[in-house]
């Protein structure tokens, strides 16, 4: 699922939260050790709208910042026509319109990135694009050079049981084969759904457990982690190596969902609660070292349509380049 049907619903809100455990919050400065990141990476999502209006600029902006990596986000100019449609629907409640190589060719994009010294590791896409379009994907990770195409979440009508979630877990065991033949690796993106108890279960250890570690990649995202109530360091221990990316959000103060984590307003309604790198209450001083000791590559900032990037992001930055 595009991010799309998550911003659709953003008037959708609903009141209550609950506080977090103490595990992994900041306690002083924890176990990190300077230099621990050699390279520092950015969601796209986080600046769609100056991306729309000064694509080179903004991406200027970000390497002058020190970032070195970026993660893409949809749709493509190859991604499944549902995709598009589902973009289109929702752009004039976003206020931009652009996604993807934001009307720029994919040789134009390669020529920008490689200008500024930046590299693009990972791709999000939809499940849809996944499925269908494969070949599209690959062909774009040859010419930008990606490794990871990236599901950011599962769209909420194929996954409304426990057995949706094993339906899913062999779902992505097929688009993982695919995507190494076509020479790329299939990550998910977790969100906060499925970390509530159904039927004694916890719906997302059927992803976990369910998909084949050489096939089927993770990418943590910490804010919606720690919102689904759930310790990324258990996590990232448990299945050590199978994480390979993380998306870097803080939190200002302990939050979790109102709900169960499933539906897009009770994203929304946290949404005032993300913050810049070091200015929240996640440990990160503790969880990233963690997380590169168990596999974790790449580190990518979000802050999804972050007002002030110019300060918020490069406050992320400077604060990730000391761990």
């Amino acid at each position: 699922m595009e991010r799309t049907d998550f911003i659709k619903r953003m008037a959708l809100l609903t009141a209550g939260t609950t506080m977090l455990p103490e595990l992994s919050f900041a306690q002083g400065l924890g176990t990190g050790s300077p230099h621990t990141l050699a390279k520092i990476g950015v969601q796209l999502f986080s600046v769609p709208l100056a991306l729309e209006q000064d694509f080179e600029g903004t991406i200027a902006m970000l390497a002058q910042m020190g970032f070195k990596e970026i993660e893409l986000f949809g749709p493509y100019p190859y991604s499944a026509d549902s995709a598009k449609a589902g973009w289109q629907a929702i752009t004039p409640q976003l206020g931009f319109s652009g996604s993807g190589y934001f009307g720029q060719s994919e040789d134009k994009v390669k020529a920008i990135f490689k200008e500024h010294g930046l590299s693009i590791p990972a791709a999000h896409t939809d499940l849809d694009t996944l499925e269908t379009a494969m070949e599209g994907l690959g062909k774009a990770g040859e010419v930008l050079g990606f490794d990871y195409v990236v599901l950011p979440a599962i769209p909420p009508e194929r996954r409304k049981t426990v057995d949706d979630y094993k339906k899913m877990a062999d779902t992505f065991n097929k688009i993982g084969k695919q995507a190494k033949e076509v020479g790329l690796k299939f990550a998910y993106h977790n969100h906060g759904y499925g970390l509530s108890e159904v039927e004694g279960e916890l719906p997302l250890h059927h992803i976990l457990d369910g998909t084949d570690p050489e096939l089927v990649f993770l990418e943590m995202d910490l804010f919606w982690t720690f919102a689904g109530n759930a310790d990324p360091i258990t996590y990232l221990e448990k299945y050590s190596g199978r994480y390979h990316l993380m998306h870097v959000k803080d939190m200002s103060e302990k939050k979790t969902f109102s709900g169960d984590g499933g539906d897009p307003s009770q994203w929304i309604e946290l949404f005032p609660h993300m913050t810049s790198a070091g200015d929240g209450v996640i440990d990160l001083q503790k969880i990233i070292p963690i997380a590169k000791k168990n596999g974790v590559t790449h580190f990518f900032v979000e802050q999804d349509m972050v007002k002030n990037p110019e300060v918020a992001l490069k406050r992320s930055f400077d604060y990730l380049s000391g761990i």
